[in-house]
């Protein structure tokens, strides 16, 4: 896990104490893919990377699925995907549902189940002989891979923001477009060496853990600085396992990992940033 810290002076705290810290002061804003709204259009584009193969952690080689394949309306009747549930996963952590059909184990789907919640932000998923569906469609794998719920993986993905300050404490815009420039908490991924939002990636779109019955779903909170005065004092430092972290400056030049792009342009639009 890419751990992060945020230090003033001797003392560190981590992000979400930071946040905790100094509560109502940020600007709190959170956002969701509209209830029932559909990938249709781009559903290739989702699964750039939920294709690939080996199955991470793996060698688990996904069947090829054809981009007219994707979608599970399109008649496939020959289609059989590799099924692969992760060995550790198997050995029911806490973490993970036990296999269906388990004794005991009636997950209700597309519901409050209990203390897990399987409801999708994508809206009603389909459920299929007692397994639920990918909502965006056929990934070449079945089973959970590395995932421990049957159906959507919840995860949140926090974004802290300020304005970008000259040394007069003034907002500084962009020549193009005359809009004001955000920035953004970012880490520099040791693995990849791409800026990435903290936390690990989550998200539903095009994450390679994602199967035909699992898959992982992101909520986006902004956490934002409206004055720069609550953040301007606290030092930006990386965990061991995380490269460099600062500030960077929202633009749709950002190379970022994996969708945070998606992410962080939608910010930009909402807060009427430069992009």
């Amino acid at each position: 896990m890419l751990s992060r810290v945020l230090t003033r002076g001797a003392a560190a705290v981590s992000i979400t104490a930071a946040i905790a810290a100094v509560g109502s002061s940020f600007l709190y804003y959170r956002w969701f893919r509209p209830s029932g709204s559909s990938p249709a259009g781009s559903m290739a584009a989702a699964h750039a990377k939920a294709l690939t193969s080996p199955y991470p952690g793996s060698q688990v080689q996904r069947r090829p699925v054809p981009p007219e394949k994707i979608s599970w309306a399109a008649d496939w009747p020959e289609y059989d995907p590799v099924d692969y549930t992760a060995p550790y996963v198997l050995t029911n952590p806490p973490w993970a549902d036990p296999l269906l059909g388990s004794e005991g184990f009636s997950p209700q789907f597309n519901a409050l189940d209990g203390a897990v919640q399987r409801e999708s932000l994508q809206g009603t998923y389909s459920v299929v002989g007692g397994v639920p569906r990918n909502p965006v469609g056929r990934t070449g794998v079945k089973g959970r891979g590395l995932l421990g719920r049957w159906g959507p993986n919840h995860a949140a993905d926090p974004l802290i923001t300020r304005w970008k300050q000259d040394s007069d404490g003034r907002r500084v815009t962009d020549k193009g477009t005359g809009k004001p420039i955000l920035q953004f908490v970012a880490i520099q991924r040791k693995d990849c060496g791409q800026w990435a939002i903290p936390g690990i990636y989550r998200g539903y779109v095009d994450d390679p853990r994602n199967t035909d019955n699992s898959w992982m779903e992101t909520q986006a909170v902004n956490y934002h600085d409206e004055t720069g005065h609550l953040l301007s004092q606290i030092r930006l430092e990386a965990g061991d396992d995380a490269g460099k972290v600062q500030w960077v400056d929202v633009s749709g030049d950002c190379s970022l990992y994996a969708n945070h792009a998606r992410f962080i342009h939608i910010l930009a639009q909402k807060r009427g940033a430069h992009w």
